[in-house]
């Protein structure tokens, strides 16, 4: 029996200067002492020198029309739907510094539907 893997989506979203201004200072604080990052984000930088911040599901939280990251700001969200489907796993925010500005995407794993004894 295979499992579907893990999903990523990207977010449409509406960012605002404080957000941008915290996932700065965020990179700035990073680079100096990466013991600084709370507890529940994840720093890193990609081959090509892109600043990659993951954020667990301990770390953020959505609500209906926004995202909020602890410690560094809100997310409005552009689309109406859920983020996530009803009882997906492993949640995780990933925001990337790419030339073009941050590009925000979620990752999760979709539920098992299990259909046993199906007659």
């Amino acid at each position: 029996m295979s499992h579907t893997k893990s999903c990523e989506v990207a977010l449409a979203v509406k960012t605002t200067a404080e957000l941008i201004k915290g996932l700065d200072d965020l990179r700035t604080a990073w680079k100096h002492d990466p013991a600084s990052v709370p507890k529940g984000l994840s720093c890193s930088e990609s081959k090509e020198g892109q600043f990659i911040l993951v954020a667990a599901e301990s770390a953020f939280v959505t609500l209906p029309g926004a995202c909020v990251i602890k410690g560094i700001g809100a997310i409005e969200l552009a689309g109406a739907g859920p983020i996530f489907e009803e009882g997906a796993n492993s949640k995780a925010l990933i925001v990337k510094a790419m030339p073009e500005g941050w590009r925000f995407s979620v990752k999760f794993v979709p539920p098992i539907v299990r259909k046993r004894n199906l007659k």
